[in-house]
Parts: structure tokens; C-alpha cells; sequence
């Protein structure tokens, strides 16, 4: 797999993308199949790009966010941020997103509680905006 850097001409805009070879990304330019995530242009040239060097440190600082402690951290602090910000419901989250959206009640705090899948589809089919977060349990943290 090999990264580039591209640039479109006609936006001047910058993204990067994964090609599994360089001869796969000249096979794909040659039949005019790339194109702009922005503006859907054709005009997609490679741009110069440093080389991505490991180092021993380098190394190490990469491994360090796919440890599986820095997850849980992570996620801890998100848990902890929301148990300090918003207002658990509980299993009603849903009752209480509906109150909130068809009401217009102006709460304080948003809310946070527990959901089915069902649930949750049926509320973003209603325009209601929620977001799905991974929760550790209290003996897993």
C-alpha cells in the first residue's frame, strides 16, 4: 500500500489517498477514475510528500494510541466529561429526547441514558440528533 498526497487544480484543494501500488495509481489516473472528493474533478495530480520515517521514539508514540489503555483512558474522560455535563435518564432516553425535540424545552443539560438500536433509528428518523458512545462499565474502568 503506498499513500499520496493529491491536489485538484481545479479547487486547490489537498487529500490524501491509499492506491495498493504506484503503477494502481497510474492504471486509475490513465483512465480518468480519480477524482476530487470536493468538487468531483477529474484534474487530481500527486503532490510532493515527505517520506514517513520510524524512529525507535516514533515508534513508540505511534503504539501508544493503539494500546488498549490509552483507549480506556480515553473513553473514561469522555465518560467522565458527560457525567459531568449532562443529565443521565436512564432507560428513557428516548421519552426524554422526544420531550425535548417536539416540546422545544430548553434544558440546562443535555441527556445521556441507555437506548436500542431501534430506538435510536427510529429518533434519527424523526430528526431527533443523537450520538452512540462506547461505555465501559464501572468494574472495567
Amino acid at each position: 500500500m503506498i499513500k499520496y498526497r493529491l491536489e485538484c487544480k481545479s479547487c486547490n484543494e489537498n487529500f490524501d489517498s491509499w492506491f495498493s501500488s504506484s503503477n494502481e495509481y497510474e492504471k486509475l489516473k490513465t483512465k480518468d477514475l480519480l477524482t476530487c472528493h470536493f468538487c468531483n474533478s477529474l484534474k487530481v495530480e500527486k503532490t510532493l510528500m515527505a517520506p514517513s520515517l520510524n524512529s525507535k521514539n516514533n515508534f513508540r508514540e505511534k503504539s501508544d494510541f493503539t494500546n488498549n489503555n490509552y483507549i480506556k483512558k480515553t473513553i473514561k474522560n469522555y465518560q467522565k466529561f458527560i457525567r459531568d455535563n449532562f443529565k443521565f435518564v436512564g432507560e428513557n432516553f428516548a421519552y426524554e429526547a422526544r420531550s425535548i425535540h417536539y416540546d422545544n424545552k430548553k434544558k440546562d443539560k443535555g441527556i445521556y441514558g441507555s437506548a436500542s438500536k431501534k430506538d435510536i433509528q427510529e429518533l434519527r428518523e424523526e430528526g431527533i440528533d443523537t450520538q452512540i458512545i462506547p461505555w465501559l462499565k464501572d468494574k472495567e474502568n
